[in-house]
């Protein structure tokens, strides 16, 4: 890997991805991209490109200019958005990376990263440590498109031999950028209400337990198989990879511990019906075979650190 192009990179995991990407192999070799021409907020000394992952000629002329040899595809329509608009998620979501793929094959790319997501999972799989080989019957439109990316991407590896990796990515959290819509944005908007106003009103049951991410983790986790030696790897489409699993109740007393005023009512909405059928919790024993993955945040460190953060990005004062 020389030259990284990363599309999706001004959402909430592209945003920080892209700061990692830079220490790890140097700003000259890392290429943003999004639809949106808005990069407040992004990392400014990136090159940036605005580019539609639906464009297949604007993208191929992008990789083509930089020169690049891995796509980090990020660009996505996530779960809730993607119920509200099931044809939009659709176009972005698999013709787009149908465009991926397709200029990575005629370019002769090094690599594909492609993420995945615990939306795979569905009514029929397993809601306790969710196997890595499973029945994957999703009940969401972003849930399909997943489960047509992971077998995209054996589909491609056996046929060319593209290098395509991805991981099943949980819910993830971070102060750094706000979510884009998924069902688990929950476990983000609560900390700034938290500090804020003091109560917060979550959109899941009370006892909806999902498995969740610290940011830290899941960028290291994204670069960690980017690098890894190919030969070991078994899995192309989506790697089951476990942090922490909890529910709304659990995070908000949690938080409690810090802030003892802090109340938390609930108003379930159409979400509460897609994390109903994910896991609850995922066996990762694949991921941490064969390319050593390991989480070092907890329900814990992150409540304490993202606190902190959060109220520090408030201009809000506030010790731990």
């Amino acid at each position: 890997m020389k030259r990284i192009l990363i599309t999706g990179a001004l959402g909430q995991i592209g945003s920080e991805l892209s700061v990692e990407f830079n220490r790890r192999y140097g700003v000259d070799n890392v290429i943003t991209s999004d639809v949106n021409n808005d990069v407040h907020g992004a990392v400014t000394e990136n090159v940036f490109e605005r580019l539609d992952v639906t464009d297949a000629y604007a993208l191929e002329r992008v990789v083509k200019r930089h020169k690049i040899d891995t796509i980090v595809h990020l660009a996505a329509i996530l779960s809730a958005r993607g119920e509200q608009n099931p044809d939009l998620a659709w176009k972005i979501n698999i013709d787009g990376l149908l465009n991926v793929i397709r200029v990575a094959m005629a370019q002769r790319l090094d690599r594909l990263m492609v993420p995945s997501s615990i939306a795979v999972f569905g009514p029929t799989s397993v809601l306790y440590d969710a196997p890595q080989e499973t029945i994957l019957k999703p009940n969401t439109m972003y849930g399909v498109t997943k489960v047509i990316g992971e077998l995209l991407a054996d589909y491609y590896y056996k046929k060319s031999g593209l290098d395509m990796r991805g991981i099943r990515y949980p819910g993830i959290i971070s102060y750094h950028t706000m979510p884009g819509g998924g069902t688990t944005d929950y476990a983000v908007e609560i900390f700034y209400e938290a500090l804020k106003s003091g109560s917060y009103t979550c959109f899941l049951a009370p006892d909806a337990s999902l498995p969740m991410m610290y940011m830290p983790d899941c960028v290291r986790a994204t670069a960690e198989l980017l690098e890894a030696d190919p030969a070991p790897l078994k899995v192309h489409g989506g790697y089951n990879v476990g942090a922490m699993s909890f529910t709304p109740e659990v995070l908000a007393a949690e938080i409690c511990k810090y802030i003892p005023s802090f109340t938390i009512d609930y108003k379930p909405d159409f979400r509460r019906e897609i994390a109903r059928y994910w896991p609850a919790s995922v066996d990762d024993s694949a991921a941490r075979a064969q390319w050593g993955w390991r989480p070092e945040w907890n329900i814990e460190t992150m409540t304490r650190d993202m606190l902190t953060n959060v109220a520090a990005k408030l201009g809000i004062d506030f010790e731990i």
